[in-house]
């Protein structure tokens, strides 16, 4: 049925001549290519409190999604079935396994966490948030790329993170032991992780001779993810204990500050880390330390550097 359902979807594309392809494309692309900076511009500028609440939900949110794709090791739906024709050069550019949607658990992390968030002070951005979740879940399907159960199961994880997630900030309430103590948990949690996917196996199907997936390829993922949680943590350490950081609200270099922090951080993930790092260290180290550096910055690094000079 997941077949005949991509297959429908699939028709109504050929049918509409693919007029809405780049308006589902651009839904896709905006939830992990823009919305993952959220978390820190929410950090260094509005709210400490929930920023760490979104890097936390996303954080293991990508990590958790890295662990069941790289386990179920679910084919692609154009790998299953001839008949499904992704759009664009999804056949290329896609990055790991289908099983679950990376693009919706991580929308629904940030999305959902505004949600959260803004239901009672904003409920029309927490609409319109619910809005784009559904969204960027629907345009999965209707590109070809996941099936419903990839979606269904995306935002299955993403929601049950950020329920436990909450009900874990309000019971830790900012207990600076079981926070370290939680730190230490997820450096274990993070060493664990590269151990089993790197020594787990792997299908290797062939068809007249060329792999049909590549399993090296499909853990890059993951390898991002363990290195973006473990600066999450080391950088939350630092901050806790060394940086202290309090947003100087109120001030008019704040919106320039975190502007700034946006460049940096986008240009280094966009440019930069894939030009130094994953050109000298390869796929997975080389996206696993960039990814420790930016998030590292972002949470350690910068807010000293908007402490200083946010009021110059």
């Amino acid at each position: 049925m997941d077949i005949q359902y991509l297959l429908f979807l699939q028709n109504l594309r050929v049918a509409s001549g693919g007029v809405f392809d780049e308006f589902f494309n651009s839904i896709s692309k905006f939830a992990v290519d823009i919305m993952p900076f959220l978390p820190f511009i929410i950090f260094w500028c509005v709210s400490r409190k929930w920023g760490y609440r979104y890097l936390v939900t996303l954080g293991i949110g990508e990590l958790v999604n890295g662990i069941i794709k790289l386990t179920v090791c679910a084919y692609r739906p154009w790998i299953r079935s001839e008949l499904i024709e992704p759009a664009g050069d999804s056949k290329v550019a896609a990055t790991g396994y289908s099983f679950p949607s990376g693009h919706t658990m991580s929308a629904t992390c940030t999305y959902g966490t505004t949600v959260a968030w803004q239901r009672k002070k904003r409920t029309w951005l927490a609409v319109l948030c619910g809005v784009l979740i559904a969204l960027t879940g629907f345009s999965r399907n209707f590109l070809g790329v996941h099936t419903p159960q990839d979606v269904i199961v995306g935002f299955s994880e993403a929601l049950i993170l950020i329920l436990i997630i909450g009900a874990a900030q309000k019971k830790i309430n900012g207990d600076e032991r079981m926070l370290d103590i939680l730190s230490l948990a997820g450096i274990a949690a993070v060493v664990c992780t590269i151990i089993y996917i790197t020594m787990k196996p792997y299908p290797m199907d062939y068809v007249e001779g060329v792999l049909l997936v590549d399993p090296a390829k499909m853990m890059n993922d993951t390898f991002k993810a363990c290195g973006a949680f473990l600066g999450l943590i080391i950088g939350s350490y630092v901050e806790r204990h060394y940086v202290h950081y309090e947003i100087p609200a109120g001030s008019k270099n704040l919106p320039i500050l975190g502007f700034v922090g946006f460049l940096i951080v986008f240009g280094w993930k966009e440019y930069f880390a894939p030009a130094t790092l994953v050109a000298a260290f390869g796929g997975h180290w080389g996206h696993m330390i960039a990814r420790f550096i930016l998030w590292f910055f972002a949470v350690a690094i910068w807010p000293i550097f908007i402490q200083k000079w946010a009021n110059d």
